[in-house]
Parts: C-alpha cells; sequence; structure tokens
C-alpha cells in the first residue's frame, strides 16, 4: 500500500497534552498512553489532523482550501467532506517514546532512555529504509549506562582518584558503570539521534546535550519515571459571578515534560483520485516521496513544509502548550 516512508522525530518544545479523556484518580486529563508499555504517545489521527490544520493555514488559499476537491491539502490528506471518495495519499504512525527528560542531581537534567525504547526506535529506522550501525545495549536494573560523565558524582566513601560512579535522577540512585565500551557505545547512539533529531544550528545547544547527558536505565526503572515524571497542572474554574473558584472546580491535567523525545513513521503512496474524475489532460500523480517531500520540505517557498518547524497538537494550545518541533530523518 505505502511506497515511501521517512522517519519522524517530534520534540517536545513545551508541555504537551495529548488527552485521553477523563479518568478516575488523581488525575481528572491524563495524556495519551500504550495500553501494554504505558509510555506516552501521540496518536498518529491527532498528529494528522494537526498537520491538516497546521496547512490549511500555513499554504496558499488555493492549496490549502479544503472546500476545493482538488486542492492540494485534500489530494494528500484526503476529501474533508465525502471521505469514502478516495483516500489521502500520507499515513501517519502513532510517535513512541525515544527519550524522556528526568531531574538530575547534575546537569539539570538528563534525556533518559531504556533497551526497549531504543530497540523500537532501531526498528523504526530500518523499516524507513535508514542506514542503522548501532546495536541496542543492555542494563541491569538499578544500574544505568551514561554517554559521559557529564551527570556523575562521587560516592560517598570512594577511594581517592575512583571513577565517578554516582547518578541521581529525582529522588533515585543508581549506579553508572564505568565500563569504558559500554559508555562509547551509548555516546554513539544518542550522536546518531541527536543528529537527525536536532540537526539544525538553531537546536545546537540541545544536540549536544543530548549526546552528552543521555542516559540509559532498565525497561523496569524507566518505566517509573514514564509514569511518575510528568507534568501535572492544577487548573481551576473561575465563577463568572463571584470571581473567585468555582466549587468542584479544581482539576488535574497531566502533560508531557518540554524536552522529550517522541519518533513515528510517515508513509506515502502514489496520490489517489476520485473514480472517473481524471481525464487524458488530468495532471500527473504525485508519487509517494513526492508526496512526503511537500509535507516535510514544502511544495514551494509559498507553500513550506512542516520539517524543522513548530507544529501545536493537542489541548490547551492558547496556553502555549503542545509546540513540538517536527524533524523528517534525512538518511
Amino acid at each position: 500500500m505505502f511506497e515511501a516512508s521517512q522517519l519522524v522525530f517530534y520534540y517536545a518544545v513545551s508541555p504537551v497534552h495529548m488527552g485521553a479523556g477523563s479518568a478516575i484518580g488523581a488525575i481528572d486529563s491524563p495524556i495519551q498512553r500504550e495500553v501494554h508499555t504505558l509510555h506516552p504517545m501521540f496518536a498518529g489521527s491527532g498528529l494528522k489532523g494537526a498537520l491538516r490544520h497546521h496547512f490549511n493555514r500555513a499554504w496558499p488559499r488555493a492549496e490549502g482550501d479544503s472546500s476545493k476537491p482538488n486542492s492540494l491539502i485534500n489530494r494528500i490528506f484526503g476529501p474533508d467532506t465525502g471521505a469514502s471518495d478516495f483516500a489521502g495519499a500520507l499515513s501517519l504512525s502513532d510517535a513512541q517514546l525515544v527519550a524522556l527528560p528526568v531531574r538530575s542531581l547534575k546537569g539539570g537534567f538528563a534525556y533518559v532512555t531504556s533497551p526497549l525504547a531504543l530497540a523500537r526506535l532501531h526498528r523504526l529506522a530500518t523499516q524507513a529504509g535508514m542506514a542503522v550501525d548501532w546495536a541496542v545495549p543492555a542494563v541491569a536494573e538499578n544500574q544505568a549506562v551514561t554517554a559521559s560523565a557529564s551527570l556523575l558524582g562521587q560516592r560517598p566513601g570512594a577511594a581517592v582518584g575512583a571513577p565517578a560512579s554516582q547518578l541521581v535522577l529525582e529522588a533515585f540512585e543508581f549506579t553508572a558503570t564505568v565500563d569504558v565500551a559500554a559508555q562509547s557505545g551509548l555516546r554513539a547512539i544518542s550522536k546518531w539521534i541527536a543528529g537527525y533529531a536536532l540537526p539544525t544550528s538553531a537546536n545546537a545547544f540541545f544536540a549536544n546535550k543530548f549526546e552528552v547527558d543521555m542516559v540509559l536505565l532498565s525497561d523496569t526503572d524507566f518505566a517509573h519515571f514514564t509514569r511518575h515524571a510528568m507534568v501535572v497542572e492544577p487548573h481551576v474554574r473561575i465563577d463568572d459571578a463571584s470571581g473567585t473558584a468555582s466549587d468542584g472546580g479544581l482539576f488535574y491535567v497531566e502533560n508531557l515534560p518540554p524536552e522529550t523525545l517522541m519518533v513515528g513513521l510517515a508513509q506515502a503512496s502514489i496520490e489517489r483520485f476520485k473514480k472517473n474524475s481524471r481525464n487524458a489532460d488530468s495532471g500527473a500523480l504525485l508519487t509517494a516521496p513526492e508526496v512526503l517531500a511537500h509535507v516535510f520540505a514544502g511544495a514551494s517557498s509559498a507553500a513550506p513544509g512542516i520539517g524543522g518547524k513548530l507544529l501545536q497538537i493537542g489541548g490547551d494550545a492558547t496556553t502555549g502548550r503542545g509546540l513540538v518541533m517536527v524533524q523528517a530523518a534525512q538518511g
């Protein structure tokens, strides 16, 4: 069905609330999570809707007018009405978690990942036809592998001159390996990811930090942070008459923290069309690679792509939530 695939990174610049409806518990409005891992995720349907909304305003009216059946946006994303007429040429997978920012005693925060998260990234990159020259490393529970020693401190009571091996993330202490080969292996992975996810000079600081401050935890240890290290914001509903807090108006909203890195696939087929709508003088159909190029690189200077730019996804847009930088990996 799909003739071209591309790896797409989503880097959170602000807290992101891709809502999952209401829930029973302390969090009234939780974020979307995978049922089997409970890792945060972005549903592909939400991403595609956010992209369509973006291009409706970023592209010229002739190209982004959903009311015109042959507009470029309808040809790529599918018709706004009459969905049975023809299918869109673009498909977006759910975005999976790659690295989560976790508060660190040194360096402010670490980009934390796990073997499972890296294995899923490796699989997606391979499916997109990219050259992946690294293998997924292993790590034991309560242990950590770091890309460098920048986050490590000296363990109390350690011998003078002993390598630093204490890693403190939030209220938890991990023993970091002093294996140079393990560190260099993770450093190669962090450099690979940073090069594709944060390639521009505007992101140089964060690309460098990602390269040196990446931490590998076991899947079990990582799962704790994916469940409990989110941004939880209290909201108060104001009574219009009194101007004070409404009774029962306190509720809590969960957000993915800024500096989180997610990844997914963008896939495309040749442009489709409504049955019996084409004739001998119809223009050539966009190929699958051209569909991806239009979305990420842009159709022209007047119709720019989303690659390297901010996309607003999820709720609370008017309070600055949901800003993610989209970067299609060129491999």
